[in-house]
């Protein structure tokens, strides 16, 4: 098994290339990050996160189709991460293992979304389909992903959740602002601005 590394904007982020599938068709990424996993007992649901946090230093993991971006702490150095995690990740699949144990029901979106109708429903349609078609596969070359999160129809405001390698990114706020905000006010003329949800 042959794994690709690439490194990403944020230079605590880097991109792992397994050469298969990570998250099955259907299932959306998934982030997880350490504090999470352990507070809630383990990674039971998660095997290849649990295999990864137990290598130390590692504060973030985020499962897209087919990469997985994984986030060390300031204090660690990637030339003594690297090939843990290189190993972790190629005895995993070599195993046999799968990234999600149970239903899918993991990597649901944290939080209910709001109920739009009329024509705010289609204002936010017009968003998530620019979001889902022109923003997300560029993002995703970053080892990252971006999610909708609400429309705020009074102000005009959209705001996104970055996740993987574009949270926490230096450049991340420029990528919503220049990018992002740029394109959504180009094609939807009711967008006045985009803000980072977290």
């Amino acid at each position: 098994m042959f794994i690709q590394t690439q490194d990403t904007p944020n230079p605590a982020t880097l991109k792992f290339l397994p050469g298969r599938e990570v998250m099955a068709e259907g299932l959306p990424p998934m982030e997880v990050e350490r504090g999470t996993i352990l507070s809630t007992g383990g990674a039971d649901h998660l095997p290849l996160a649990g295999v990864l946090f137990s290598i130390p230093n590692i504060e973030r993991v985020f499962f897209g189709p087919d990469f997985i971006s994984v986030t060390r702490s300031d204090t660690a150095d990637w030339s003594h991460l690297k090939p843990a995690i290189l190993g972790a990740i190629m005895d995993f699949y070599v195993g046999g293992g799968g990234v999600i144990t149970d239903d899918g029901t993991q990597g649901k979106n944290a939080g209910e979304e709001e109920v739009y109708e009329g024509e705010v429903l289609e204002i936010v349609n017009q968003i998530k389909d620019l979001i889902e078609t022109r923003v997300r596969p560029a993002v995703a070359q970053d080892g990252g992903d971006i999610l909708f999160r609400r429309f705020d129809e009074k102000s005009g405001a959209v705001f996104l959740q970055m996740k993987g390698a574009c949270a926490g990114c230096p450049s991340s706020s420029m990528t919503l602002k220049s990018g992002v905000e740029n394109l959504l006010k180009h094609y939807v003329p009711e967008v006045t601005s985009v803000e980072e949800a977290f």
